[in-house]
This record gives C-alpha cells, structure tokens and sequence, in this order.
C-alpha cells in the first residue's frame, strides 16, 4: 500500500522544533529535584511503587479493584478516601486504589489556573494537597486525568511524586485534549515529555498510565486499530523516552465477548501490568435497579479474563448513578460491595463467553493491530517524519488525528466512494452509533423533521470538550434530514466556533457540552457572537451544569432555566432540536436572513 499519506511540512510546519534530547535530559535531571516520596500505601505494603504491588498481586492470584471520586472538595474527597477504605475492610474486601478526578482547569500552569473557567473536578493548589489527600488512607493514588498531556503536566508530576504516586497518566488526553483558550502546543509537548522523562528518571518504576478510550484511538471504528493505539503508545513511552506504560479500556467495550478478547490481546501487544478496566458506562441508562444489571454483566466478564488472563488491571465497579451525576461515597461503597461478593460468587463458576471464540477474535485483534502499527510507522518514515524522535512522533500524532490514522493506515479494506476502511473489528460504540441512528431519525421525523428538509439550513455542530459521540451522533441525523453540516471541532473555543460560524454563513449552532461549563460557554460564545455582529440561535445538550459562581458548594448544579433566559434552546434530546428549528425557522427562508 502507498503509506505516504501527507507531505512532513503540512503537519510540522515550524522551521524549527525543540531538541528531544535536551527534553528529556533535563526531565531526567529534575529527578535528583523531585524524587519519589514515601506514601500511606507505600509503607503498609511494604513496596516501592504500585508495579512492584501489582505484580506481587499477579502471583497471589487475587483481583484488584480500582474506585473512582469525582468529589470537588479537597476536604470531601479526603474523609472520603479514609471512609471508603475503612468500611470496605471491615466487610472483609480490599480496596487497591482510587482515581483521583482532577478538574479539567488542572491542565494550566498553576500561575494561570484561577483565571479559567472550572469545572466539577478537584482542584489541589498546592504540593501540600497533593500529599495529604494521597496519605488518607493506605491506597495507592491514580492521577489520570488532567496530568500528563497538558501544559501543567511538569508541575502536576512533580506534586504528585512528593505524594509517592508512581502511575500517572493519561498520555492518550495528549492526543485529543484542547484547554480553553491555550495554543501553544509546543509548550504542551514539552511539559508532557520532561514530566514522562521525570518519571523514568527516578530510582523505581513509575507506570505511565494511558486510557485507550480516551486517546487518538477513541474514534477508531475498527478494534484491532485501538489495539494497535495501545503498540504504538508503547513504542513511544517504552523504545524512545524509556519509560514503562500501562494501559486502561472499558468504557466503550460492551460485548462481553469482544471485552474478555481485547485483554487476552492487549497482553499479547502491550505486557502488563495495566492499570484498571474501567467499567462500561455507556450501558448505563436505566434506574440504578437496571443499572445494577449493567454492573454484574460486565464486571463477570472482567473477572473471567482476569483469572484466565492476569494482567494486573484493577477492576472498577462504576456506581449505578453516574449516569445521572457525580456518585456519592455510600454509592460507590455499594458498588465495591457487590464487586467484592460478585468475585466470591464467581469462583470456579464456568466463564460467561465462549473461549474458543474468544482466542479466535484475540488473534484477529493482534493480527490487525500489527498492521495498523506497521503501516504508520512506515507511512510516517515515508512522510519525511523522524520516527525516532518524539517531539515530531507526539505532535504529529495529535495534529493528524484519529480519523485520518484509521482511514491511511488500518488492517481494513478501503470501501469504495468513501476515505473510511472496512473495521477487521468493528468496535461496540459504532454498533451502537448505527443503531442510535436510525432511532433519532425516526423520532425526528415524527416529530415534524421532513418540513425542514426544503430549507437547506447549515447547522454548524461542536462540542465545548472531547466528548466527540453526542456530536457525532447529531452529525448524521441532522445531515440524513437534508441540513448542510459544518464541522465546529471539539473542544473548540468560543471565539474560535463563532469565527466558523461567520466564515460558513451558518444559520444555527448545534453545541454538545458535558465538562461542566454549560452556562459559562454559552454566554462567552453569545458575546462573541454579538461582536460579530450575528444573533445565531445556538442549540444546546448534554450536561447542563455548572458549579454556582461565588459560593462555596462543591457540587455542580442544573443551569437548564439559566440557559433559557439567556436565550439557549436548550435541548434535552436531539428530538427536542426539530419544534425549536421549526418555530425558528419556519417563517423565513434561509435566504431572507442573508
């Protein structure tokens, strides 16, 4: 195949890029600086990281388990830490450790942070809040999010490693991850590799942890590409910064049996341990009785693999709520209570998937994945891109985006009329997509969809975030009702969106939030359409809170009424967009407003 997809200039347009060498030397020599501390769970373990844990684990046999907080409060969070712990061992089940949710406004350099908008996550100021959340109770701290991959992730790394945490991540938010507002994605790339070079240089092993549903890979529609994702992460951490990378997956795994597959096959390409399986929250959407349900089905599955398979990957029991809100601590103790008696109960029972079929669709997997990690190593080598250096592999990886990798250089066949490849593997998420569809297409044209279809309005659709599904999703719908789409991007500022907007001569705007920022963005992005002189209707779903202004709540709060008065239309389902276009709409032309 012709791997030499684009020209190295269209991506890496700078005269000059900074030397990796001097990167990663003077990350190496922060360590003597910033060298790893003693923690709670360091010192009761009787280890030196969470590595040397895990594998001590591996050869016991036993199963770890991972929880999530998202609480905003530090002091919350803290009790919480301590709490949970505490009751979960006097029921006689071990918790192993906890991810920390940092909020998004964690990404900017600390001098920066308190001009930004914040969303619902915990913010540590200080070293000193690093150390005592992490010293709550002796349970090894994960900083995923808002870590590594943003311009803040020196600093970030260096708190967390004077709190003894030894797996830091995400890496794979470097790739799809935009702050509000911040361009230099130099700085960026820079921060991230001094902050991974910090961490090889010290004197144990610090897990570089990724999320695979988080990363380039999470718009992959091919599964055997997302495995790949995971050879060409380890390539990067492992053969050229030198580091030791842990992968997490889960969110949009479904399938029981494509689940169980896909860790049999990322032990195959990317030798553990992992870090956790994070639970399948797309399969919450009932009441927590059904969501109950969602909860044993997946988490039987993740159990089975591990027994067959044991990668060191903590499992992780998502609260039945959180597709409703933040979970509270009884929430999350209940649903550790259940994992906890769910593995008693599983013992020697016969595993919930076929295992024949399973190894056959784990060789698949690592088959197609190869050659996905094949072809764009070759395809960036015949680009003119030095494969061995990593401030050209990071950032062109970043730039070029998922869609394209996928499209140039996945296992599939190439579909004719279209730049897509046929998935070897077609992942869970766009099953689902296909068949969310059909059913919105159906609810809107019932809901008077068809008499928009003459006015050939451009709708431009964006996301305030990365969450890229819910935009995806209003994408096709809205086009397969004869709109003109103009693509906003994610994670898109509002100066930014209101400048595609003029440029496109578009007559609505579609917005997607779910970071919390919901009223906070939309009165930027009123404002900045105003100067432009547009009164664009702007469409609004998703999550619609925010954290109330000037009080000391820490919990986010609904902003659906706020919205309105400030003229949103707010759409709590995609159905509720076809009334508000039409009533909006439906007396003029689109050529009368221009």
């Amino acid at each position: 195949m012709d791997t030499a997809c684009f020209e190295r200039s269209e991506i890496l347009p700078e005269p000059e890029l900074p030397d990796p060498v001097e990167i990663i030397d003077l990350g190496k020599q922060m360590a003597r600086q910033w060298p790893l501390q003693g923690n709670a769970f360091l010192k009761a373990n009787c280890c030196t990281s969470e590595l040397q844990y895990k594998q001590r684990m591996i050869a016991r046999g036993r199963i770890m388990k991972h929880a999530h907080m998202g609480f905003r409060s530090r002091q919350k969070s803290i009790r919480a830490y301590a709490e949970i712990h505490e009751r979960l061992l006097k029921k006689g089940f071990t918790l192993d450790r906890y991810g920390i949710c940092l909020d998004w406004s964690m990404g900017f350099p600390r001098h920066l942070r308190s001009e930004q908008m914040q969303g619902t996550g915990l913010i540590l100021e200080e070293t000193e809040d690093f150390v005592e959340l992490v010293n709550s109770a002796p349970v090894a701290a994960h900083f995923g999010d808002f870590m590594l991959g943003f311009p803040a992730a020196l600093e970030n790394t260096c708190s967390a490693l004077s709190a003894g945490v030894t797996v830091i991540g995400n890496i794979g938010q470097y790739f799809t991850f935009s702050l509000p507002g911040w361009k230099d994605e130099i700085e960026t790339t820079c921060s991230t590799l001094k902050a991974i070079a910090l961490m090889v240089g010290q004197d144990t092993d610090i897990l570089v942890h990724s999320n695979l549903d988080d990363g380039f890979a999470a718009v992959f529609e091919d599964v055997s590409c997302i495995l790949g994702a995971a050879l060409v992460e380890r390539y990067l951490v492992e053969d050229l910064l030198g580091g030791r990378i842990a992968h997490c997956f889960g969110h949009h795994f479904s399938s029981p049996l494509l689940r169980y597959a896909f860790l049999h096959a990322l032990a195959e390409v990317s030798p553990g341990p992992g870090s956790m399986i994070y639970g399948n929250t797309t399969s919450y959407g009932g009441t927590d009785a059904e969501n109950f349900a969602s909860l044993s089905a997946y988490l039987r599955v993740d159990i089975a693999a591990q027994r067959s398979c044991a990668t060191g990957h903590a499992l992780n029991p998502v609260p039945v709520s959180e597709n409703r809100r933040i979970p509270d601590m009884q929430e999350i103790l209940d649903a550790h209570l259940f994992a906890g008696r769910l593995c008693d109960l599983e013992e020697g029972l016969v595993p919930p998937v076929d295992i024949d079929a399973a190894r056959q669709l784990s060789d698949r997997l690592t088959d197609g994945a190869r050659v996905f990690y094949d072809n764009l190593i070759r395809g960036f080598r015949e680009s003119g891109i030095d494969v061995e250096n990593p401030v050209e592999m990071f950032l062109t990886i970043r730039r070029l985006g998922g869609r394209r990798l996928e499209n140039w250089y996945g296992p599939g066949k190439p579909e004719e009329l279209s730049e897509r490849r046929a998935p070897v593997v077609m992942s869970d998420t766009v099953k689902a997509m296909d068949q969310e569809v059909s059913v919105q297409i159906r609810r809107a044209r019932e809901a008077g969809a068809d008499s928009l279809r003459g006015m050939k309005l451009k709708l431009v659709v964006a996301t305030t975030d990365v969450h890229e599904h819910g935009k995806r999703l209003l994408e096709r719908v809205f086009s397969s009702l004869g709109l003109v789409i103009v693509d906003g991007g994610i994670s898109v500022d509002p100066d930014v969106l209101s400048g595609i907007a003029e440029s496109s001569k578009a007559d609505v705007i579609a917005l997607c939030t779910y970071n919390g920022v919901a009223l906070t963005y939309f009165e930027q992005l009123r404002d900045e359409l105003k100067e432009r002189g547009m009164n664009l209707p702007v469409l609004i779903g998703g999550q619609l809170n925010q954290i109330p202004r000037n009080t000391r709540s820490s919990l986010p709060i609904d902003v659906t009424q706020e919205l309105r008065d400030r003229g949103a239309m707010v759409c709590p389902s995609l159905v509720d967009a076809i009334p508000a276009l039409c009533a909006h709409f439906g007396r003029e032309s689109p050529g009368d407003r221009n």
